[in-house]
């Protein structure tokens, strides 16, 4: 069974994702920020990270970056940067800090975040 790690402050997107997601059959656990997201990231195993880059506490941008400094426990999981952000020096630093992707939220209907999501995950296996 893979597991997912869904870091979005949006409660509706969140929610959404995390429906979508376990309907499919994969375990999913979320966070509401980056100091949470951060954590979970740091102690758990994951299949998959998506991760906003616009976060209250911490943004995915200085999660990645703590991340590429410290060794996580699922350093193999991919992480899929999740934003409204079209810019393309945003999403260039995102890869260059070990982004595997990125998913424009509001360009995405619910079939396509799934294709993305096994997509990433096929990747992985």
């Amino acid at each position: 069974m893979k597991r997912i790690l869904i870091v979005e402050d949006d409660q509706f997107l969140r929610e959404f994702y995390q429906e979508l997601l376990e309907a499919e059959g994969y375990i999913l656990d979320t966070a509401s920020e980056g100091e949470t997201g951060l954590r979970k990231i740091q102690q758990n195993e994951y299949d998959l990270i998506l991760l906003d880059i616009m976060l209250p506490k911490l943004n995915g941008i200085q999660i990645l970056s703590q991340l590429k400094t410290q060794r996580a426990k699922n350093a193999k999981a991919p992480i899929v940067v999740l934003t409204n952000l079209g810019q393309d020096v945003t999403i260039k630093q995102c890869f260059d800090l070990g982004a595997a992707g990125y998913l424009i939220k509001s360009a995405l209907n619910p079939d396509e975040v799934l294709n993305e999501v096994k997509s990433y995950l096929q990747k992985t296996t």
